[in-house]
């Protein structure tokens, strides 16, 4: 059997960071909540959107055409609907609709306020409008838990942008080796690391490692496993 490695352990981490969708909150969810209407298909429409998603805010990022996340979404969602030949305005209106009040991860509740109840400073830091994290972060019931919810909307740039992981210093006003980046999305976490934040890739999809400059410090399968690599 390969040995296991030792899971690595971050001192004097003085707040958390986390990514939102897809990290706190299941991006999957507003398609297999329509499972009823979409079928088989759910699970292709799910995929379809995410990745024109992030691929659009890539595409206007390196474009100068920046719009927000919502838009973003929007649009995505069109491309997927159009994909599997299910452009159907009322489906779309639902779908855009549940995007809003995506569900969380099992385990997100209980870790933020564990961590929160160490003294840790909290925040999101995410693609999402204004709008859009407001509506995930109070269907979750975690308007409490949170120092700071942060969107790119404030830089007008999506990630990997260097200057969306600098709001995080800024705000929090603590330095970026102090600050514990999370995202299950392995090119948020890579980047983050280059950018100079401490990083746990919370890689819940068991993704391959990227091929891009910085490693994370370090890799969880769920949040749940955080509170127990912080010293």
């Amino acid at each position: 059997m390969p040995e296991e490695k030792p899971m690595t352990r971050l001192n004097r981490i003085e707040a958390c960071v986390f990514d939102a969708y897809g990290t706190l909150f299941d991006v999957a969810a507003a398609a297999r909540n329509l499972q009823h209407r979409l079928g088989g298909q759910w699970q292709a429409l799910a995929e379809i959107w995410r990745n024109k998603q992030l691929q659009y805010t890539w595409l206007r990022g390196l474009a100068g055409h920046h719009a927000d996340f919502w838009q973003v979404t929007g649009d995505a969602l069109d491309f997927a609907l159009a994909t599997l030949a299910l452009e159907d305005p009322d489906l779309r209106d639902e779908l855009m609709a549940l995007y809003l009040r995506l569900g969380h991860y099992p385990e997100v509740p209980e870790t933020l306020r564990t961590l929160k109840a160490r003294g840790l400073r909290l925040a999101i830091l995410s693609n999402g409008s204004p709008r859009m994290l407001a509506a995930a972060v109070d269907n979750a019931g975690l308007g409490d838990v949170f120092d700071a919810v942060l969107s790119v909307e404030e830089v007008g740039v999506f990630k990997p942008h260097p200057s969306v992981y600098q709001l995080a210093v800024d705000r929090l006003g603590v330095s970026a080796e102090r600050i514990c980046f999370l995202s299950s999305n392995g090119w948020d976490a890579y980047s983050a690391k280059a950018f100079g934040l401490s990083v746990l890739w919370c890689n819940r999809f068991g993704q391959a490692p990227e091929r891009i400059p910085a490693t994370p410090d370090g890799e969880i399968a769920t949040l749940a496993e955080l509170p127990g690599l912080l010293d």
